[in-house]
């Protein structure tokens, strides 16, 4: 992960310190009670882009899986698996790995290939007035097709968080700084979420989240909703749909650019292992 002088690039050295600064300002302070354990349902990433702020309970495996469906520029395309694999290594620290999914062009001049492999740790972090909040770092591998995933590594850092509000809604978001060393010196890509959710039931819930990307080219812009439900404590099955708000000129009835819609489906498995939280083996 060299630029051309040779020497690591500064922001993912960067990104690298940021994350470790976090995890040190609250390894100390935090406690047991604030992370997830394996009393606790499932929290998946998915089916919205804004990723859960809350990690998986230490010593638990977590397998997040969907399908998409996706109309870009008159093309049809399928995505899958779209797997992220999360491992709770740690008392409020998971490793995650997103393998690599096959995006299959069914007409048009949309390229076909496999995505990069993603390796990355999550912190949850202790902060107050009643809000929950992570960090990731992170980074992609060039292990897939160019015309997918771009050119070369792609590290990130991203801050997911959620606020619960009265009446059974909640509020969440999240902020992601992306860097690509081998495609532009001017590439640096900020991505910022919000997501307003509703709980219907102990175990279903719904969302409507806003998604922007900005970089040195036109900003797009793409409103997503779907919804989940929990039939177990340990298993979830999901949907969402997306629309992009951008219009190009030459959209057809005024339909835009992009549009996709996905399903999926997540399980956790509890007790892999043995894990000390403040001297006490769990």
């Amino acid at each position: 992960m060299l630029n051309k002088s040779g020497s690591p690039p500064r922001l993912v050295l960067y990104c690298a310190l940021l994350w470790l600064a976090a995890v040190a300002a609250t390894s100390i302070s935090s406690n047991a009670d604030e992370c997830p354990s394996s009393a606790n349902e499932i929290a998946t990433d998915r089916p919205d882009i804004t990723n859960s702020s809350l990690v998986v309970p230490a010593g638990s495996l977590q397998a997040e899986n969907g399908l998409d469906w996706t109309v870009r520029h008159g093309s049809n395309s399928l995505d899958a698996t779209n797997t992220r694999l999360r491992l709770g290594v740690a008392h409020c620290t998971e490793f995650l790995i997103d393998l690599p999914g096959y995006f299959g062009s069914l007409n048009g001049p949309q390229p076909s290939g496999f995505s990069d492999v993603v390796v990355s740790f999550k912190r949850q972090l202790n902060v107050p007035f009643g809000f929950d909040l992570s960090t990731t770092v992170g980074s992609g591998f060039p292990s897939g097709a160019a015309r997918i995933s771009g050119r070369g590594y792609q590290p990130y850092i991203q801050f997911p968080w959620s606020r619960s509000l009265a009446l059974s809604w909640e509020l969440a978001g999240m902020f992601t700084l992306l860097w690509s060393p081998a495609e532009s010196a001017h590439n640096l890509t900020f991505q910022p979420t919000l997501s307003l959710e509703r709980k219907l039931t102990p175990g279903a819930d719904l969302f409507l989240e806003y998604v922007g990307e900005y970089d040195h080219q036109r900003p797009t812009h793409l409103l997503d909703g779907g919804g989940a439900l929990r039939f177990t404590e340990t298993q979830q099955i999901d949907f969402h749909v997306g629309v992009g708000l951008n219009h190009a000129s030459a959209a057809l009835n005024g339909v835009p650019v992009d549009q996709y819609f996905g399903i999926g489906y997540s399980i956790r498995f509890d007790g892999l292992f043995a894990v000390t939280v403040a001297g006490n083996p769990h």
